[in-house]
């Protein structure tokens, strides 16, 4: 909507259009309203601004010939029924054009006070701004949204949006049948999705299926029912959250109504009352003072719904005002923060984007236009998520692939289903295992912990042995993970399986700390590995390597840790541990001396080709391996002489880098320069750098570089260096 509000706002045809945003809900407005505030520069008008009022609204289009934009909500216009403005350059852009923009028609109600006449918000809207264009978005259109918004202009999909990364991929998980105790239930249930999945259901028909729905409410909520849903779900999360599944353990619980969402989360917190205790942040994680700050004590869970005066008081406590849900609002989006797990009823299901939020239960009937917008809540792009995971516990799946099939231009017939994460997962075990068939990895599962330990330390070594066999491990090991957290739940992955899936994953995270450090899936996985994994980085001595991103603190050049990695006993390890070192300080010496920064970078390439095109060959991998390492410590001992080389000529450390430089283009073109002079000159050319260095803004200002070119120009011919 921003972009196409650009767009005409800059159109020549429309010659600075008015502009009205109206939305149907008041956190949707909010949102928008930031957004569109805070990016009045490329809207190209000053003039955006949100309304409370529809007096207020009057005010702002009284006068105004063009340009503006406003954002509202469409309740406001049924506040009085005047004409707003007949212009006819006014644009009207509705979110959600599948509800309440669309209620064009009459209502007739009879009652026993005679006949009642009523007409929805969108009439108000229309009557109030007749001449205006109204444009239409929704990811659900329904037939009244074709015939209030036109023909559909353009459309992006669901698939499209996963091919562009926009969204991750969603995968569904049917677990009604362990919840739903009486199978006759379980029809009834399927029979009233039939008799209500008829395309385009207007209000009327909405209301006709009132006696339906509190009759399926009823089976829904059945104590008996929810406390097996409330089992199912607590050990089906906190297994998820176990075994690393979950990139935040952020997740949504869908209830049918306000009545079932209580007892629910009644119910949830008598079995964990530990997740009703207020904390600002999970036990274990790490807050920086910016984050201790912004970060208030909130429960894991919570339920998530407006007030209502019928509400009984400790119930009515508990929703807090608007203010509070603007702050849980916030906290559930902080992925550091204690609010975890959030109980809804039809808050927060559109237009509330939860990137970390991977996974939703269902326990709802829901309508096939509602239901792309519910399931889209966690098929957001997040670090560290593949797939959104749907759970269902109240048999919505074939609801779910006509509605796929209706509103996207979804490639198969049905959702991707758990079972195919199961088999995956299956599949990348035994193709594992056939990689592993020469490793002996009794002592990870029967030994003692350091037997444990060398044992993970061994397997590092043995998928490096050529780059064919490590470049398969990490592809297959990645793939397994992905596929596991999506099924970590299911009975169909034994135990054995998991332990040996934890083992390969251990085995890659180290690796991939060796190569790029740091290993983004250490977190997801099980309490046990994560140890083991701390162990055998520890155990060799180099733990410092596998800090949290690419830098080291400790002095890499310094006697006691150059012993340490002497001390490797794996060579293969200890080859990409001194190739992770020497990149890290080539990289920081550029920064200061880039002459030879670039020459020690050029000879780190030459040794790592040389190692990685002769592991290719397995019958001369070994030959190879201790002549690179050997030629790897030299090249970093090489490297601590050259930091420390101006030591003995009487210059500095960034003296010396343009001693380097001076050295270098005497080198190109060819002609002799005394030393003594080079040195003397190197020192001069610091002191005019430093000068000019003092402005914080000297590298953006012109006529301090070209002051600095005009002295160094003058400084080059005083030393008669051949320009």
């Amino acid at each position: 909507m921003l972009f196409l509000t650009r767009m005409l706002m800059k159109s020549t045809f429309f010659h600075s259009p008015t502009i009205l945003i109206i939305t149907d809900r008041t956190d949707l407005d909010d949102q928008l309203s930031k957004q569109f505030v805070a990016s009045k520069k490329y809207i190209g008008d000053e003039t955006v601004v949100s309304i409370d009022s529809r007096e207020k609204l009057r005010q702002e289009l009284q006068g105004r010939a063009s340009g503006g934009v406003y954002m509202t909500t469409i309740q406001k216009f049924t506040e009085d029924l005047e004409l707003l403005t007949d212009r006819a350059n006014v644009i009207c852009i509705s979110d959600e054009a599948h509800r309440s923009q669309i209620n064009l028609d009459q209502k007739v109600k009879v009652t026993a006070e005679g006949v009642e006449r009523s007409y929805g918000f969108a009439k108000y809207l229309h009557d109030s701004l007749p001449n205006a264009t109204y444009v239409g978005f929704t990811g659900t259109p329904v037939d009244g949204t074709i015939e209030v918004f036109g023909p559909v202009v353009d459309a992006y999909t669901m698939t499209e949006a996963v091919k562009d990364g926009i969204t991750v991929n969603l995968v569904y998980d049917g677990r009604a049948a362990r919840v739903t105790l009486d199978q006759a239930k379980v029809r009834e249930i399927e029979d009233y999705y039939d008799r209500c999945a008829v395309e385009g259901a207007n209000e009327h028909q909405i209301e006709e299926s009132q006696k339906a729905v509190a009759h399926i409410d009823a089976i829904i909520g059945d104590p008996d029912r929810l406390h097996a849903v409330a089992e199912d779900f607590i050990n089906h999360y906190e297994t998820r959250v176990a075994e690393g599944a979950t990139v935040a353990g952020k997740a949504m619980f869908v209830c049918s109504n306000r009545k079932i969402a209580y007892a629910f989360y009644q119910i949830i917190v008598g079995m964990r009352p530990e997740w009703a205790e207020k904390k600002v942040c999970p036990d274990g994680v790490q807050l920086t003072e910016k984050e201790k700050k912004e970060l208030k004590p909130i429960e894991k869970i919570k339920l998530i719904m407006t007030r209502n005066k019928d509400d009984e008081p400790e119930l009515y406590e508990m929703l807090g005002t608007k203010d509070d849900r603007k702050e849980f609002d916030r906290q559930f989006k902080n992925v550091k923060s204690n609010f975890k797990i959030a109980i809804v009823v039809d808050m927060w299901l559109t237009g509330f984007d939860v990137p970390a939020l991977d996974t939703i239960y269902i326990d709802k009937p829901i309508q096939q236009h509602s239901l792309i917008q519910t399931i889209s809540r966690v098929n957001r792009v997040y670090t560290g998520k593949d797939k959104g995971l749907i759970v269902d516990y109240i048999g919505i799946k074939k609801n779910m692939n006509l509605a796929l099939k209706k509103y996207t231009n979804f490639e198969s017939d049905e959702f991707e289903g758990v079972e195919q994460s199961i088999t995956i997962v299956k599949d990348q075990l035994d193709v594992l295992a056939q990689m592993f068939h020469n490793f002996n990895s009794t002592d990870y599962f029967n030994g003692s912990p350091k037997e444990q330990l060398a044992c993970l330390n061994r397997a590092v070594e043995y998928v490096q042995l050529t780059e064919d066999l490590e470049t398969r491990f990490m592809a297959a090991v990645k793939r397994m993970k992905q596929a596991f957290n999506l099924c970590s739940s299911s009975e169909a992955i034994s135990d054995k399986e998991k332990d040996y899936l934890h083992f390969y994953c251990a085995v890659r995270s180290i690796l991939f700390k060796l190569t790029k450090g740091d290993a983004p899936d250490i977190s997801q996985m099980n309490a046990r590995v994560r140890e083991l994994l701390e162990g055998a980085i520890q155990s060799d001595g180099i733990e410092e390597l596998f800090e949290t991103g690419k830098h080291i603190s400790v002095d890499i050049f310094s006697d006691e840790y150059l012993d340490k990695i002497n001390a490797i006993q794996l060579p293969n390890t200890k080859i990409k541990v001194l190739q992770r070192l020497l990149s890290q300080a080539i990289d920081e010496y550029k920064k200061v001396n880039r002459i030879m920064g670039m020459e020690f970078s050029d000879r780190l390439k030459r040794v790592v080709d040389e190692y990685n095109n002769r592991r290719r060959d397995e019958a001369f991998a070994n030959e190879v391996l201790d002549d690179v390492a050997e030629q790897l410590a030299k090249l970093l001992e090489e490297l601590k002489k050259e930091k420390d080389s101006f030591k003995g000529m009487g210059i500095d450390y960034e003296e010396k880098a343009f001693y380097d430089i001076l050295k270098a283009v005497a080198k190109k073109y060819e002609f002799e320069y005394p030393d003594d002079k080079m040195i003397e000159l190197s020192k001069r050319i610091k002191i005019i750098v430093d000068d000019k260095a003092k402005y914080t803004d000297w590298s953006t200002r012109d006529d301090i570089k070209a002051n600095l070119q005009v002295d160094l120009i003058l400084l080059l011919d005083e030393f008669d260096y051949p320009p």
